[in-house]
């Protein structure tokens, strides 16, 4: 594995990652998707706010993630997937944003606007449920959680294509989502 720079100093790292956390939540607070009210919204395909910011992350996270690629300053680990840990994980993701009205990142953004839903439901049912998931994790690890394996695996090698032919690919889709949205007033 070859050794890759890093631009900050150990003693700065964590620091510099928790102004990022903070920044991402106020973000998550103003771009207005830390309301129940818009996630809700979104679930009943009334509001689409949720999915304008969420693409608009996905598109500055993957062109980010590509320069610092391209400028050796990151290296891709991608993790081991499978039918039965995306359908597992995807069902109580569901469930709990469902029952809620919160995913795990606009849970912990609207705790910190003073949401006691989001602290009591979220928070609490998040570490819950990481507790129950580890009790059960040794028992469906080798089972259920290897079903349907697809290894270490990313989207320009399932596409046998270059990484940056994919990335604009899918920007440009993302982009064109992002305008036809506005141009539709969603």
């Amino acid at each position: 594995m070859e050794k890759i720079p890093f631009l900050l100093p150990e003693a700065a790292r964590k620091p510099f990652a928790l102004f990022l956390g903070i920044l991402f939540g106020f973000l998550l607070q103003k771009g207005g998707v830390t309301r129940y009210e818009v996630i809700i919204g979104q679930l009943l395909l009334l509001d689409f706010t949720v999915l304008k910011v969420m693409l608009s992350a996905v598109l500055a996270g993957m062109l980010g993630i590509q320069v610092l690629l391209h400028l050796n300053l990151v290296a891709l680990h991608p993790k081991h997937g499978s039918v039965g840990s995306s359908v597992i994980g995807g069902l109580i993701f569901g469930l709990g944003f469902g029952l809620l009205g919160y995913c795990p990142g606009t849970a912990a953004g609207a705790v910190g606007q003073g949401s006691l839903d989001a602290l009591f439901g979220g928070v609490c049912g998040m570490l819950l449920g990481t507790a129950f998931y580890s009790g059960i994790y040794p028992r469906i690890e080798a089972t259920v959680l290897r079903w349907g394996t697809f290894g270490e695996i990313t989207l320009p090698e399932v596409l046998h294509a270059a990484r940056w032919k994919v990335v604009i690919a899918v920007a440009a889709v993302i982009a064109t989502a992002l305008s036809a949205m506005s141009f539709l007033g969603l």
